[in-house]
Parts: structure tokens; C-alpha cells; sequence
């Protein structure tokens, strides 16, 4: 019963208990790279422990949002006593140009790691050019 004992006195002195207020949401922010080639931009965001069913991806307005739940599971034959582990929230935005081609948006997660991939427009996309021999 010593670890149990031990376990109230941690609950009892963290810093939620000493303020009197419960613990909030986590909001976390995804370490991302922003990668650019000729055709558009692939975001890579790291969120392990995010499932592709906990994630929600938009656009809104000219922003592409990011977000996704970290949950803990708990098995059903147990109950916890203290927990400093609990769910979390991922969230980032991004503001996105005008030359980039929101509505053909891709994205694909595996592994903790989202990759959403950002197509240019036509008009903003390199071409080349024939030059006649004349």
C-alpha cells in the first residue's frame, strides 16, 4: 500500500491540486516541414499517436487547418488512479496562397506522420516553351 500511499501524495501536490483548478486539454503543436517543388507543396506534420479516424483536416477561408486527438487508452478491466498521460490535442493552421489549388488537396497517414500534399494551379505551374526553328 506504500505505492498507493505515494501515488495520493503526488496527486495532492501537483500543481493542478495546489491551484485548485483540473487539468485542461493539452493543444499541442505538430512539428511540420514544408517542402516546395515546380507542381506545389507537401506538408509533412509529425502526430504520433493520432489515427487517421482522429484526424480532421480542412480548409477554411484561405487556411489549411490541422488537427487530431492523441488519445490514451485505458483497458476496461482497469480504472486510474493517477494519471499525468492524458489525451491531447494537435492543432496547426496554415495560411495558403492564392496560386495553390485547394480544391485537389491529397493527403495520406501512416505511421504517425501526415503528409498532405498541396497541388500549384495550372496558370502558376512552370511550362515549357517550343521554340519553332524558323
Amino acid at each position: 500500500m506504500a505505492d498507493s500511499k505515494e501515488l495520493t501524495e503526488r496527486q495532492e501536490t501537483a500543481p493542478e491540486a495546489r491551484a485548485g483548478t483540473a487539468p485542461t486539454q493539452v493543444v499541442l503543436v505538430p512539428a511540420v516541414d514544408v517542402l516546395e517543388d515546380p507542381d506545389g507543396l507537401t506538408v509533412v506534420a509529425d502526430m504520433p499517436g493520432v489515427s487517421a479516424d482522429r484526424l480532421d483536416l480542412r480548409v477554411e477561408k484561405d487556411q489549411l487547418v490541422i488537427e487530431g486527438d492523441l488519445a490514451v487508452d485505458v483497458p476496461a478491466e482497469m480504472e486510474p488512479l493517477y494519471a499525468e498521460v492524458r489525451g491531447s490535442h494537435y492543432r496547426r493552421a496554415f495560411s495558403l496562397s492564392q496560386e495553390l489549388d485547394t480544391d485537389a488537396i491529397g493527403a495520406e497517414m501512416k505511421d504517425g506522420v501526415l503528409r498532405v500534399r498541396i497541388p500549384k494551379k495550372e496558370a502558376h505551374r512552370p511550362r515549357k516553351i517550343q521554340v519553332q526553328v524558323g
